[in-house]
This record gives C-alpha cells, structure tokens and sequence, in this order.
C-alpha cells in the first residue's frame, strides 16, 4: 500500500493568524493561503513506476514541483519525503494524474493534503453529529463481570440502566453497551450469554432516553438483536474481522458502525505487540475495514474509526498513537479514541488501580481535543471529561490575540 503522511504540514488556521495581524482582506487570504502553505510528506510503499515518476521531478521544472528526497537504498527503498509548497504539491497531483501507472501515489497525496478537512457528519440512528465544533462523548456501560476497570459493577441490568442514566444526566452524547470484556487475555464470551446481558439494558435505555445506543461487539448475532432492541451503532473491536456476517447486518440495518485496529485477539494482544511502521500498519488496517464496510455498501456516513488504544500496543505505542492522531484523518472518517482508565496510564502515574485513573484520563483527552485530532471519546466518567472538553476545545478554537488582529481584513 503506498502511504503519504503529513509529517509537518501548516496550518491554515495558522497563517490567518498573520493574515490578520497584517491587515489582509479575506480575498487576499484566500490567495495567499494555498501558495504559501508548506508540507512535508512521508512516502512509503513506493513501486517503480512512482520511483521514476518522482525521480523526474529533479529533471523537469523543479520549482514547480515539491522536492523529492529518496531514503536509503539499503534501508527500505520504498520511502522518501516529498517537502514543498501546497501549489507545488497541486501541480504534481496534475501531472500524475496524465499518468495512469502511477494513479495510487496520486491519491495517496491527495488523502494526505486532506488531513486539514473536517470528517463529514456521522449519521447515528435520527441524529446527526457535526464535527469540528467540539468533542461528543460516549459513556461506557460494561455489563460484565469481568471488565478490567468495574467489572461486575453493573451486572444487573437495573442497575446498569441506572448507569447509563446518570452518564446521559451527565452530558453523554452516546452510550456504549458492552456485555464480553475484553482486556487483555479475557475469554471469548458465548454469544447466547452475550445477548442475555445486553438486550435488557439496551431495550431499558432506548425506552428511557433519545441519546443514541452504541453495542460493543464483534458477534453478527449480537449486533443483530441489540439493534432490534434499539441500538444504533454497533461498535466492533475487530474492525469487522472476527465475524464475517457483521458489515451485512450493519448494511441491513442502517446502524452506524465504529470500526477498530488491533493486533491479535484479547486473547493475545498484549503478548510482545511489535509494528515494524506502527501508523502504517494502522491505516492500513483501517482502510481495509473501512473497504469492507463500503463494499457491503454500508453509508460512509454511518462509519467511525478507532486506533485502538491498548488492543495490542505497548504503553510507548499507545503515547506515540495519540501523538500522531492527525495520520488518521487521511481516511476522511471521524475518530473515535478510547484512553479511559487504561493501563498505559497506569504505568506512567503508578496508580494501580483503574478507578483511580480519571486525573490521567482527563490530561489524555484534553491534549487530543485542544489539537482538534479527535471527534469522540469514549469515558467511564462522564461528567469530569465533560468539564475537560470544555476546556480543551475552547483552547482549541481560541482566537482572540487583540485588537491588531481584527484589523480592515475582518470587517
């Protein structure tokens, strides 16, 4: 799969900035907001035919194309950065576009000039959520005995729609019913227990409350009758791998679908996780959920990713993971991430127990939000990460730098 990755890349938003402090009027800005945005893209996965089409580059008329920098022959020959001014990246998008053999590489560079484009609504059940606004929320209900953070806390179906009641008073956007944990090294549940713990809290949910149900499940048969009791998303961690029946019942049902990376099984996924290209590996694994999604012609608008924090990944990873978020957005879906209580948090604060993770959970998404690289987060408490968002978006979306920079421009 050839990747390009923005490993630096400015900003419109950015360069308004100085655009207003400068006076410009908004014609001018939008004249010099393309020319002078500079970007530096990874490219990996690179065949011959692209080889040679960006080795051409150097030969042609290289100030108007971006400049290509091969990696090491003896490395990995597929990689190289291509560095130059968006004009320049749209005039090499031409060129290789009046080149079939290399019609891949330019739609690799056209996902990645796109990072900075908002995710398109996600349609879930009636509702519509509008990104770039803020953060939503989706509160965590673990009817399990076994959860990693408060298993066997909301077993009882009562007391588990109690829960998603207090989560929706709290201010959640959407609530997760899950009825199999899976932390690392739990075993697979039987899909008839399955459906007996969840059916009751989701049914008691829809009957009480507007806010949109999600199911937590890898089982087509699960998916299925939790969808018939309201549900209406369903929430795979497999990334519709582990039941091939799962992207048709999503299809059937209209339901929208948030679809997951991870390496291995809960059964095996914290045994040595290793990537030899960790965001690589990622998309790639994505973009094939997201084809099989398509392919079984579920809405693109009804489809959400997310990297999987903790589903086969180390604590290293996971950091590196958040920190590069932005690589995600290539696949033009909004992100869903899930940090809440998790271990790696554990491991950088020495608190053990789960419960006691919630300072360090709101620090996580805070950072995630405030860079506006995230849609959705998915909380066990609500009402804090609420409070956090707030926050975190409102410093993401500040804009008040003085009265120099409301100049003639603005008016």
């Amino acid at each position: 799969m050839i990747l390009a990755r923005a490993i630096s890349a400015d900003r419109r938003e950015d360069l308004e900035v100085a655009f207003a402090r400068m006076g410009l009027s908004a014609r001018a800005r939008d004249r010099l907001a393309e020319p002078l945005s500079h970007i530096h893209l990874l490219l990996t996965g690179l065949g011959q035919p692209e080889w040679e089409a960006l080795g051409q580059i150097k030969i042609q008329s290289p100030d108007d194309f971006p400049r290509f920098l091969p990696g090491e022959p003896g490395w990995d020959r597929g990689t190289g950065l291509l560095t130059g001014y968006r004009a320049q990246f749209e005039t090499l998008l031409v060129q290789l576009g009046q080149q079939p053999p290399t019609t891949v590489l330019g739609n690799a560079l056209k996902r990645a000039l796109a990072t900075e484009q908002v995710p398109v609504p996600l349609q879930v059940g009636g509702r519509t959520l509008v990104f770039g606004r803020r953060t939503y929320l989706m509160g965590v209900v673990n009817v399990t005995p076994d959860s990693f953070s408060d298993g066997g806390a909301f077993l009882d179906p009562d007391r588990a729609i109690e829960q998603g009641m207090r989560l929706v008073e709290s201010g959640a956007d959407l609530l997760d019913v899950g009825g199999e944990s899976t932390r690392p090294g739990a075993p697979l549940v039987d899909s008839a227990e399955e459906i007996r713990r969840v059916i009751p809290v989701i049914a008691g949910l829809c009957s009480k409350t507007e806010v949109p149900i999600s199911v937590d499940t890898r089982k087509a048969v699960v998916a299925q009758q939790a969808i018939g009791a309201g549900a209406r998303m369903v929430n795979d961690i497999s990334g519709f791998q582990f039941d091939p029946l799962m992207p048709g019942v999503v299809s059937r049902s209209k339901a929208a679908c948030c679809l997951m990376h991870i390496q291995g099984t809960p059964q095996t996924m914290q045994k040595e996780p290793r990537y030899r290209d960790l965001m690589a590996e990622i998309i790639e694994f994505l973009s094939g959920a997201v084809d099989r999604a398509v392919e079984a012609e579920v809405e693109p608008a009804r489809i959400l990713i997310d990297p999987g924090i903790g589903f086969g990944k180390t604590a290293g990873q996971n950091l590196t993971i958040l920190r590069r978020l932005s690589d995600l957005r290539q696949l033009g879906r909004p992100i869903l991430v899930g940090t809440s209580r998790k271990s790696f948090l554990g491991a950088l604060t020495g608190q053990v127990d789960p419960a006691q993770r919630n300072v360090s959970t709101l620090a996580s998404i805070a950072a995630i939000a405030a860079a506006r690289d995230v849609d959705i987060v998915r909380v066990h408490d609500v009402a804090e990460a609420r409070e956090a968002l707030l926050v975190a978006n409102a410093i993401g979306g500040a804009s008040d730098a003085g009265e120099l920079f409301g100049g003639p421009g603005n008016g």
